[in-house]
Order: C-alpha cells, then structure tokens, then sequence
C-alpha cells in the first residue's frame, strides 16, 4: 500500500482513512473517471513545502471535479521511482487510469486548476 505524506488537511486525512480501512490500491484511485492530481512530495522540499497553501487553494476552488494525493517519495521510494520520478514536486494528472499531463517543479496554482479543469470537462476559469 502507498504511504501518503503525513501532512494532510482534515478532508485528505479522511481520503487516507478510507483508502486504508478499504485498502484501495494506487490502481483503483487513478482509474476514477475523474481527474486525480498525484503531487510526488517530500517533507525536506522548500518547492513542495511553498506548493501546499497552493494546493489547498486549487482544491477549494476546484471542489469535487477531481481528487487531490500527495505522496512522500522517501516514504514510497520504490514507487516513486517505479513511476520515474527524479525530482520534486512532481505533479501527475491520472485519468480512467492512465497517465494524462505531468509537470516537474512549481507551479502557479491557476495553471494547475486549469489543467484539472480541462480533465473534468469543465471549462477553465
């Protein structure tokens, strides 16, 4: 099982609980037919650290149109490194299960709510 970050606002500690009592694989949260925003994070990154506030900005403001993950890459380094990543943050849109847009380092968070917003079928503010 993936071990999310550890630092998590109520509504993803409650994902993490219910991903956990049901044992729900990485598989089956990314075969969602809506957008899941995979932020690959580390407790020692300043770019990951400065990413969060804007994180929870793009969650309120995109609400349920897609999910939003962090996972510790020290935590999971085998499947950190399974999913080829080098640096952090990394940021990786999953969509009905396969990959769909990715990103490596900061970025703006109207940027990324676009991004999911395009996932969604919505339109883009």
């Amino acid at each position: 099982m993936i071990k999310l970050f550890h630092r998590a606002s109520l509504e993803d500690a409650l994902l993490i609980l219910k991903i956990m009592a049901t044992k729900v694989s990485f598989s089956d949260l990314i075969k969602s037919e809506k957008p899941v925003l995979v932020d690959f994070t580390a407790a020692w990154c300043g770019p990951c650290k400065a990413m969060a506030p804007v994180l929870e900005k793009v969650k309120k403001s995109i609400g349920d149109k897609a999910s939003i993950i962090k996972i510790d890459i020290d935590r999971n380094q085998q499947f950190a490194t399974s999913m080829g990543i080098s640096g952090v943050p990394t940021f990786v849109v999953f969509q009905n299960g396969k990959e769909k847009w990715r990103h490596v380092g900061m970025i703006p968070g109207n940027q990324l709510e676009s991004v999911l917003e395009k996932f969604s079928g919505a339109t883009a503010k």
